[in-house]
C-alpha cells in the first residue's frame, strides 16, 4: 500500500483579535477621589455604544491576621459610610495614590487606619468592583505577624478597630452586619484556606 503523504498548509494570514476602539471620549466630571468620562466605543463584539464609565486610581485592601491563636483572628474597623448610611465592619482598605507602590499603600493604610503594621505582606487576591460602570481593581494584601502601635486617620474618619475570630466574622457575614464585598471576600478566601482539606474530602 501507498504511503500517503501528508502537507502542511501554511498560511501567510495572521488572525486578528478584534479590540475595543474608542471613538471619542469627554470627561464629565473630575474629582479629587475619581473622575467621570462619556465614552463613545466600539466594543471587540462590534456593538457601538455610549458607556459612563467612573476612572478610578484603584483600592489596597488589607487583610490583617493574628494566627497566634487556636483559631484566626481577623482585625476589622468599624466607620461611617455615607453611601450606605449605616456604620459598617470592614478590613482596613484604602485609595491607591497614582505612582504609589500597591505594598506601600497597603503598609500606609493599616498603619494610618489602625495603628498596627505588620512583619509579613503576601498578595491575595484582584478584582474589579463592578465593572459595569467602574473600573476600579481592588488589590487584597494578606499582613501577618501584627505589631500594635498608633492609629492616624485622616479628620474626617472616626474608626473603631476590633479584632474578630474568624467564625465570629463569618456568622457576621451570614446575619448581615457584614455586607462589604471586600471584607466577605478576604473573609471566604481566609475560611477557604483553613478549610483546604475538609474541603477536598467533600
Amino acid at each position: 500500500m501507498a504511503k500517503r503523504k501528508t502537507q502542511q498548509i501554511t498560511s501567510s494570514k495572521r488572525s486578528t483579535k478584534p479590540t475595543l476602539k474608542i471613538l471619542s471620549s469627554k470627561i464629565s466630571y473630575d474629582g479629587p477621589v475619581f473622575k467621570v468620562t462619556t465614552d463613545h466605543i466600539r466594543e471587540p463584539n462590534g456593538v457601538t455604544t455610549t458607556r459612563d464609565l467612573i476612572r478610578h486610581s484603584g483600592s489596597i485592601v488589607i487583610l490583617p491576621v493574628d494566627y497566634s491563636g487556636a483559631e484566626p483572628k481577623v482585625l476589622l474597623i468599624q466607620q461611617y459610610r455615607y453611601a450606605a448610611k449605616s456604620l459598617l465592619w470592614e478590613i482596613p482598605a484604602g485609595r491607591i495614590e497614582p505612582g504609589e507602590d500597591k505594598l506601600e499603600s497597603a503598609k500606609r493604610e493599616l498603619r494610618e487606619e489602625t495603628g498596627f503594621s505588620a512583619r509579613r505582606w503576601k498578595p491575595l487576591l484582584r478584582f474589579f468592583v463592578s465593572p459595569g460602570f467602574l473600573d476600579e481593581v481592588m488589590n487584597v494584601y494578606l499582613a501577618t505577624d501584627l505589631v500594635a502601635g498608633k492609629a492616624e486617620p485622616e479628620e474626617d474618619e472616626k474608626i473603631i478597630a476590633r479584632f474578630f475570630s474568624l467564625s465570629q466574622a463569618l456568622r457576621m457575614c451570614e446575619t448581615g452586619k457584614i455586607g462589604d464585598a471586600k471584607t466577605m471576600t478576604s473573609l471566604f478566601w481566609l475560611f477557604i484556606q483553613q478549610n483546604k482539606k475538609q474541603l477536598a474530602k467533600e
